[in-house]
C-alpha cells in the first residue's frame, strides 16, 4: 500500500479550508433559530414585521399556521422558505433590503 506523507502545511491549508467553511456556514445561519415551532413574537422579530403584517400573511396564506389553546404557532421551515423567497421575488415585502 503506498502512503501519503502529511507536512505541516498540508495541515495548515487544511484548518484554513476548514475555518472558511465553517464561517461561510455560520454565515447563512446568522440569526436563524434551530427550533421547530416558532410563536408570533419570534416570526415578527426574525421577519422584521408589525402585528398587522404578520396577520395580513396568516389570512392571505402567505405563512401557514397552526393554533393550539389559543397560541399561535410556525413551522421554522416556512420561515426559512420565505426568506429566501423573497431574495429573488419582490412582491413579498419585509423591509429594505
Amino acid at each position: 500500500m503506498p502512503s501519503e506523507i502529511l507536512t505541516t502545511d498540508d495541515l495548515r491549508e487544511f484548518k484554513t479550508e476548514l475555518f472558511s467553511e465553517l464561517k461561510k456556514l455560520f454565515k447563512e445561519n446568522q440569526g436563524l433559530t434551530t427550533k421547530k415551532w416558532l410563536r408570533s413574537g419570534e416570526v415578527r422579530k426574525l421577519l422584521g414585521i408589525s402585528p398587522g403584517t404578520l396577520q395580513n400573511m396568516r389570512i392571505n396564506g402567505t405563512l401557514p399556521f397552526t393554533k393550539m389553546g389559543g397560541v399561535l404557532y410556525y413551522d421554522s421551515g416556512d420561515i426559512h422558505k420565505i426568506l429566501e423567497s423573497g431574495k429573488s421575488q419582490s412582491w413579498i415585502g419585509f423591509g429594505p433590503r
